[in-house]
């Protein structure tokens, strides 16, 4: 029994709004004064309904729906206007009153899996516990109603992920589980903040293809936040788009992407990434300066009472590929398929079998000084800059510490670096005293991509390092990368599940599935003419920024992604891939069974 399949539709047809918001203002006091970082923003919510608020960070969507759930933080409060839920009035009511609503009337996705998930309690304890706190059910019950939920949103094994704990989960699983959590409760309003943004596009696909099927049958009115204008064209019934806490435009959703009356709209529907807008690039012959053989990465699994090895995850299996100087060599695939562990083996974080080569010099055979010299050739720019940066140092020191560490040049010198490398990234020599939390997602970005060309890297690996940002960021951080290509040479390893993004910016293209390479290519290849059917449905799967846009039947796995565990001695089928004509390597029929349908 799915989660779908259990809910029962609403009786009765409701013509007022489920939530209205009149007047909202909420405010930060600050040194005894009250700054607006919301002001005066109305709008009503029908059952059924999906209203999506768009807008870069900074714009107040997260703080509103923070206020319409009462979870403001202690120095913030609504100052003015309410918000009412059916006729139930929210901004009144004390706390007790709200904790009883907070899931069971309205429930909230948040963006961050790992900050809203408990680390000490596993997943199934989690969501058993959330069904039970709002419905009167035996624990069974609200187990077998987990199940369901873990299932609707297409994590594999979902009794073994009842067992496990949120850090043995991907970033993609940990997000589908507070997902399930929600849906499990059956809310009449689901505030869903940035809900795919940590996803694959697949995942994605299906996610809100299950948000569909809630709404058709519950009447669930959802409220969307996001920053993707593909998602908001695909889900959304109306937009308000917010800028700076105020509503700039609100507009049916064909209206909006149709004629877009503001300034600020328009900019922002400017700098969506388009598939098959990518700029012709001339073909990259240089030398590799990375080159990949027959990688395998596998991680043991221990049990018993001598704890031996019982299973192996296959994380990556007999990946060969080369990296050329000045190429973008993207890798693409759903979470868990090996992408990021392929990047941790190439800079020596994981034990792996294989050879790498770095400038033609194996990794394997390095001593303690030859890693260090390594860490000169290859950089990381990872996914959270926040995480990446020491928020008690100066982002100066940050950048020049890589200098610092390998002791080139004087204190005078690498500050100098520090302040060039800022320059080049559009920030200015003056901020180089500021810390990290002074500055907006997208310049802490900018600053761990400078720290990245300090020492000049051969190859820098940008591990999804601008999924997490506003697309007008996205946009100039993607523009900032092909600049410095130009400028310095340097490679880029990018790995990413946006394939709007990897279609616009990379050179050549490796599809990843369960750890093997099931499709490479030059980007016009893998994009023009995808040969193997997993390609095609991730280039299926991409939401299209045009609300009149009728998506074409999209393959679909016929059932759910195997899992990379295999029991010791054994393990997958391996991949042979054959060359289509010009370097164009498809693997052969050993692929995912798929069928061509509409959800």
């Amino acid at each position: 029994m799915t989660l779908a399949s259990a809910l029962k539709p609403a009786a009765g047809a409701v013509t007022a709004p489920v939530l209205t918001v009149e007047g909202l203002t909420v405010s930060v006091r600050s040194e005894g004064r009250l700054r607006p970082l919301v002001q005066d923003l109305s709008f009503t919510l029908n059952r059924g309904e999906t209203l999506a608020i768009a807008g870069e960070s900074g714009s107040g969507k997260s703080i509103t729906s923070l206020a319409i759930l009462g979870l403001l933080p202690p120095n913030v409060s609504v100052t003015a206007g309410r918000v009412a839920l059916g006729d139930t009035e929210l901004t009144a009511l004390p706390e007790s009153r709200l904790r009883a609503i907070r899931g069971d009337r309205i429930a909230m996705i948040f963006q961050e899996p790992m900050t809203s998930l408990n680390p000490v309690m596993t997943v199934g304890t989690q969501l058993v516990e959330a069904i039970r706190a709002h419905t009167p059910v035996s624990r069974s019950e609200a187990r077998t109603r987990a199940l369901d939920a873990l299932r609707a949103v297409r994590l594999s094994q979902p009794d073994r992920r009842l067992t496990q704990y949120p850090h043995e989960l991907s970033g993609g699983m940990r997000q589908r589980v507070m997902i399930a959590m929600a849906l499990a409760l059956r809310p009449e309003v689901l505030i869903a903040d940035e809900p795919t943004t940590a996803l694959d596009v697949t995942v994605q696909r299906e996610v809100l293809d299950l948000l569909r099927d809630l709404q058709r049958e519950m009447g669930t009115a959802i409220i969307l936040i996001t920053h993707d204008m593909g998602v908001v064209a695909e889900m959304a019934d109306r937009v308000i788009v917010m800028r700076h806490g105020a509503r700039v435009e609100e507009a049916t959703t064909p209206d909006l992407f149709a004629r877009p009356q503001a300034d600020y709209t328009r900019d922002l529907l400017a700098a969506v990434p388009r598939m098959g807008q990518g700029a012709h690039r001339p073909p990259v012959t240089a030398a590799p300066v990375a080159r990949l053989s027959d990688v395998v990465v596998r991680f043991p699994i221990r049990g018993g009472l001598l704890g031996q090895v019982t299973h192996n995850v296959h994380a990556v299996e007999h990946v060969s590929f080369d990296i050329r100087r000045g190429e973008t060599f993207a890798l693409v695939g759903e979470s868990g398929c090996g992408k990021s562990t392929i990047a941790k083996a190439l800079v020596g974080l994981v034990p792996h079998a294989g050879g790498i080569e770095i400038a033609g010099q194996p990794t394997d055979s390095l001593d303690a000084a030859g890693r260090k010299a390594l860490c000169r050739r290859v950089q990381m720019v990872f996914q959270d800059p926040m995480a990446a940066l020491d928020p008690r140092c100066r982002v100066g020191d940050l950048i020049s510490e890589p200098l610092l560490i390998h002791g080139l040049g004087s204190a005078p010198e690498r500050r100098a670096r520090a302040q060039d490398l800022m320059a080049r990234v559009g920030l200015s020599a003056d901020q180089a005293d500021r810390y990290p939390h002074e500055f907006s997602g997208g310049q802490r970005q900018r600053i761990c991509i400078a720290r990245a060309l300090a020492l000049q890297p051969d190859l820098i690996i940008a591990d999804e390092s601008v999924s997490a940002l506003d697309v007008s960021v996205q946009a100039r951080v993607l523009d900032l990368l092909r600049a410095l290509q130009q400028e310095f040479g340097v490679a880029f390893l990018f790995i990413s599940h946006d394939m709007a993004v990897v279609e616009n910016i990379s050179d050549r293209v490796g599809v990843m599935y369960l750890g093997q390479i099931v499709e490479m290519g030059t980007r016009a290849q893998v994009f023009g003419n995808p040969r193997h059917p997993y390609t095609q449905r991730l280039i299926a799967a991409v939401p299209v920024p045009d609300p009149l846009h009728v998506p074409p039947p999209r393959p679909r796995l016929a059932s759910e992604v195997p899992s990379p565990v295999h029991p010791a001695g054994s393990g997958p089928a391996r991949v042979r891939l054959v060359d289509c004509g010009d370097g164009h390597l498809v693997a052969e029929a050993q692929a995912p069974s798929l069928s061509s349908s509409r959800p």
